[in-house]
């Protein structure tokens, strides 16, 4: 019998960087990101999920 219900995992290319978003809010459920002098917000949801606003 075959699982198809298993999860296939794509090949990344090795340039693309790779962040922890437990790291990156050190801990926590929020970061600040700046790009071209704008502020965002990254937000880890109760489920585990990310939100970015700005």
């Amino acid at each position: 019998m075959v699982d198809i219900a298993r999860e296939v995992q794509q090949p990344q290319p090795s340039n693309i960087p790779v962040y922890n978003a437990i790291d990156l809010t050190k801990g926590n459920d929020l970061a600040q990101i700046i790009l071209s002098d704008k502020l965002y917000t990254l937000r880890v949801t109760r489920a585990g999920k990310l939100i970015l606003t700005k």
